[in-house]
């Protein structure tokens, strides 16, 4: 909960029940999600020892209570497939601590002090502005040129070339140096070519290289909050890799989707036919506005529908569908899923390959990153720290203060309440969706590949007509989201039942639960074991208008929690609409001033230097214009 006070212009105080930051949008260490998990399967009053408050109303006013515990979790299943050899006697190792992201804008420096693993190496980079009118924004065909090559390294090819330096004293007679070498190399190669067994027991020991994200989500590279990390600067307390792969599921099995113009000329599972098919549709979506008369007799067809009119063959369709407007079959019409093909393409080569970006340490450090910024100019947050109720005044119905756990009111002009703390009588007319959410740690990526570095993202359809599809973003540890050797698997649908039944016939076509001596002797198509999973249901509040709350004074806002979409920009939307109402005179996220340009009320003293550069070096209006080559590719600092 957030209030404003408008004799203190732009000071702002937070209170979260919560001992994190983040709410739903939160990511944790794997000892951290097991206290969430347990939290969420408890069942509790969520208005208990909420009556002292009444206490301190005064007879002009009235209350409106609160919530004490947060009911937006429901059906919290997690489930143990990993060997649980002496799993209670290990405690969490302090392997990887989070480096405070105001130390890391060299990307390189922070991630080798932070790690000396190889996945350490792997290529990440801080957010900056790409200058508008280079070759790779212009169409789709020319996207992939000079593209970033894959975002990570062969780590077995790593190990290789560093025994050069390793002595060999184990050579016998009649052999050379050489041979043994190359002995040992090939002996290293196999081994990282077998999957190594984990045990539950070496996941609580490195729980803390885990960030598992509680809504799982990616940025689209010019979608709406990439824009504004930019423009507020923000971006400078976050590091991001781009995602390397995005595939399609078909006939029951994955496989890698081309998505510029060198992969699908590059692709072995198109015909030359097809690649030009899909060459010659792309670019027509890529400015489909200009050919009204392509789509003009087909705007109330689903889209589904209209890819068919286009001769194009399944294979086509099924790609363009589910991994590239990635949209629902059953309800999108053709201008929905044009627009989504239309905004997959603008997105490509900004900053790779593909249009998605992935924070590093996970989706949780956005949030976190603009806490950061906020607190640096004045804001205070306060966790552990309920409120009981809000405080109503008869005569103007305008909220005017808040009442906390330990009675203090406090007064301000202006309220945000996230949509978990109203009553169940303030939300009584209020129909909310749900999210089925389910997160796996495997032993292997569901698609082999010549790097084990991969993120990778998959569509699943509907296994049943009325069923939703349901998107798969697997991640590997060099996104700093799990410990080496395992992938944090995210799965996300709408939810019809509870999330295990959502999620359960998808998870048994792409993963196996199998024992340990059902999984031995693992073959070239062996499914990825699962080590460990969680389901839950969380509640989507993203739709709900204002007026569904019974007796909201109009200086109280609401906003909502995740919403099912991939990408980020309903939060966007909701966090502007709410500012501009507040303040309409003011800009929306300005970029902060030097800090030698601000000005205290006071005695007129400078603050101490918070860490921030000039501005203006990442103010995309004032960025140095780059060379093509330049912009094709992300920063390497």
């Amino acid at each position: 909960m957030h209030w404003w006070n408008n004799q203190s212009k732009g000071k702002a105080a937070y209170f979260f029940r919560r001992q994190y930051y983040g709410g739903n949008w939160a990511s944790f260490s794997f000892s951290g999600l097991l206290s969430w998990i347990k939290e969420n399967q408890k069942t509790a009053d969520p208005c208990e020892g909420n009556t002292r408050w009444e206490e301190l109303i005064l007879e002009n006013e009235e209350g409106i209570p609160l919530n004490k515990a947060d009911q937006t979790i429901q059906h919290v299943e997690d489930f143990c497939y990993a060997s649980q050899d002496l799993a209670e006697d290990v405690e969490e190792a302090g392997a990887l601590p989070k480096a405070p992201a105001s130390v890391a804008s060299a990307s390189s420096e922070v991630i080798e002090e932070v790690s000396g693993t190889p996945e350490a190496e792997e290529k990440c980079f801080p957010l900056e502005d790409r200058p508008s009118g280079t070759k790779d924004e212009e169409t789709f065909p020319d996207s992939a040129a000079g593209s970033e090559p894959e975002c990570t390294a062969d780590h077995e090819a790593v190990e290789v070339t560093s025994l050069g330096e390793k002595p060999c004293d184990n050579v016998t007679p009649g052999q050379s140096v050489q041979e043994v070498e190359n002995n040992e190399a090939a002996s290293i190669v196999e081994a990282a070519a077998e999957p190594r067994k984990i045990t539950y027991s070496q996941i609580v020991k490195e729980g803390r290289r885990f960030n598992i994200d509680l809504i799982s989500k990616l940025l689209y590279s010019r979608g709406l909050l990439i824009d504004l990390l930019i423009k507020s600067n923000v971006s400078r307390y976050a590091e991001f890799k781009n995602v390397t792969r995005i595939l399609a599921f078909r006939e029951g099995r994955v496989e890698q989707v081309p998505c510029s113009r060198a992969d699908v000329f590059n692709s072995k599972q198109l015909t030359m036919v097809e690649k030009r098919m899909l060459m010659k549709f792309l670019t027509f979506c890529l400015d489909y506005e200009q050919h009204p008369d392509e789509y003009q007799g087909h705007k109330d067809s689903k889209f589904s529908d209209y890819l068919k009119t286009q001769k194009l063959t399944p294979n086509l369709q099924h790609f363009i569908l589910h991994s590239i407007a990635m949209v629902p079959e059953a309800d999108c019409y053709t201008i929905d899923g044009l627009k989504a093909t239309q905004k997959f393409l603008q997105c490509l080569g900004r900053y790779g390959n593909t249009p998605f970006l992935f924070p590093l340490y996970g989706q949780g450090e956005i949030p976190q990153c603009f806490c950061r910024m906020c607190a640096v100019f004045g804001g205070v947050y306060c966790l552990r720290h309920p409120v009981q109720c809000l405080v109503v005044d008869k005569e103007t119905r305008r909220c005017k203060a808040v009442i906390d756990h330990f009675g203090q009111r406090i007064s301000a002009s202006y309220f945000v309440v996230e949509d978990s703390y109203f009553s169940e009588e303030t939300c009584a007319n209020v129909s909310y969706r749900q999210i089925s959410r389910a997160v796996l740690i495997t032993d292997r990526s569901i698609l082999k590949a010549s790097s084990d570095q991969q993120i990778s993202i998959l569509t699943v359809p509907p296994m049943e007509p009325g069923q939703p599809a349901v998107c798969l973003i697997e991640l590997c540890s060099s996104t700093m989201t799990c410990m080496k050797n395992t992938y944090l698997v995210h799965l996300t649908c709408s939810s019809i039942k509870t999330a295990k039944e959502d999620l359960e016939p998808v998870v048994g076509q792409l993963f196996s639960e199998s024992t340990e001596t059902e999984s031995e002797g693992a073959g070239e198509g062996q499914k990825p074991q699962i080590l460990w999973s969680v389901y839950f249901n969380m509640r989507d509040s993203s739709g709900v208008d204002r007026t569904s709350y019974a007796n909201l004074p109009p200086n109280i806002y609401v906003c909502s929690g995740p919403d099912n979409a991939l990408g980020n920009d309903c939060a966007v939307k909701q966090a502007e609409a709410i500012f501009q109402e507040m303040f309409p005179s003011e800009e929306f996220c300005p970029p902060p001033p030097n800090p030698e340009d601000i000005i205290y009320d006071g005695d007129g003293t400078q603050p101490e230097d918070p860490g921030f550069g000039n501005p203006s070096e990442t103010n995309p209006e004032t960025l140095p214009e780059k060379s093509t080559e330049e912009s094709e590719r992300p920063s390497e600092e």
